[in-house]
């Protein structure tokens, strides 16, 4: 079953293949501002790659880390981290509005840099961040959980690319949160460090999108946000919508919520619905409402071959995260490429300017 809180989702998976031998890639963690990293690791640790140490300002984030990774050794200053040469890559989940400047510090350091979502809170820092790229050459990698570490989501993916329902016409995002409130770090009510809603979860929306259309880009047709039952926390917002035509001619539209019920069991009933001229095809990610057992990791499928339930969970495994190691050790971008990574954080960043000027 999948996390009753969506901020400690850190999916296993029940089979997965190493693409490196022991002690071959050597990555660090640093900034365990979001629960997010866990995931990050896991997903890391099951492809094969090597956790060399663990870093964080804060002790208390180390210690609850060191319970999950007994064995990690922990760094004792984040320059310690960056002048190891054994260590390749950096995985990272600090408060939304630094993970830019760490990710340059890492990629000045010589590494590759992976990132929770959302990678930005502003186009400043993406064009920084850009330039950096141009500069060093290195990568600046991105979590986007919600496609990457979601089985349906991984086999929906190739289904939609390996035209099982022909051209893709529609993709629809509904992507509701549970607030869990009283567990919430200062920071996440603090537009200035989250960002807004658009910029934050809107950034899974936008890579989404981009993926199951086959598109480069979108152009902005409408973006709301609001905060409807926040009202103590004033730079909060708890709702936001977002409609795109994308390059390719497709429509996609997303909608994003903390609006979670406290019966539900999961942590938000995700689903991504996708008209295709040859047939339809639902994803339910984390929840089935009113199936008996664990029904997640499901598609619904219909197209000219008939009507399928194709049960996902346990069976399709992560394979991003083997793909992303071998593209930073051979230079190649067959996990996700670079452009694709900067354009979905332009266009949820573009979204929530919008909807931030028309109030």
């Amino acid at each position: 079953m999948a996390s009753k809180t969506g901020f400690d989702y850190a999916p296993q998976a029940a089979h997965s293949e190493k693409v490196v031998a022991p002690g071959d890639y050597k990555f660090a963690t640093a900034f365990l501002d979001h629960g997010h990293i866990y995931g990050q690791v896991n997903g890391l640790l099951e492809a094969g790659a090597e956790l060399a140490c663990v870093y964080d300002p804060d002790p208390e984030k180390v210690a609850k880390f060191l319970e999950s990774h007994p064995d990690t050794p922990v760094a004792d200053s984040f320059e310690a981290v960056l002048t190891d040469p054994e260590i390749k890559l950096v995985a990272a989940a600090a408060i939304p509005n630094r993970r830019a400047d760490i990710g340059i510090q890492v990629m000045d350091a010589g590494k590759d840099y992976f990132t929770d979502k959302c990678p930005f809170t502003t186009m400043a820092q993406l064009e920084a961040v850009k330039a950096k790229v141009t500069e060093t050459g290195r990568r600046y990698m991105v979590y986007f959980s919600e496609r990457l570490h979601v089985e349906s989501a991984v086999k929906a993916t190739e289904l939609v690319q390996g035209g099982a329902i022909g051209d893709v016409v529609q993709v629809i995002n509904l992507a509701p949160h549970r607030l869990s409130k009283d567990s919430r770090p200062d920071w996440f009510w603090d537009k200035e460090q989250y960002g807004g809603i658009i910029t934050d979860i809107g950034s899974h929306q936008c890579d989404q999108l981009l993926a199951l259309t086959g598109s480069t880009d979108a152009k902005i047709k409408c973006a709301r946000v609001a905060n409807f039952s926040n009202p103590d926390h004033p730079e909060f917002e708890d709702f936001g919508e977002v409609s795109y035509t994308m390059s390719s001619g497709a429509s996609g539209y997303y909608r994003l919520d903390w609006f979670t019920p406290d019966a539900s069991p999961v942590w938000g009933d995700g689903r991504t619905f996708v008209v295709g001229t040859k047939g339809t095809l639902e994803i339910r990610k984390y929840w089935d409402p009113a199936q008996p057992g664990d029904p997640r990791d499901r598609i619904y499928l219909v197209n000219e071959d008939g009507t399928q339930l194709i049960e996902c969970a346990d069976k399709v495994g992560f394979p991003f995260f083997g793909a992303m190691i071998l593209d930073l050790i051979n230079g190649t971008e067959k996990a996700m490429t670079q452009a694709h990574i900067f354009k979905s954080a332009e266009i949820s960043l573009r979204a929530q300017e919008m909807a931030d000027a028309a109030g």
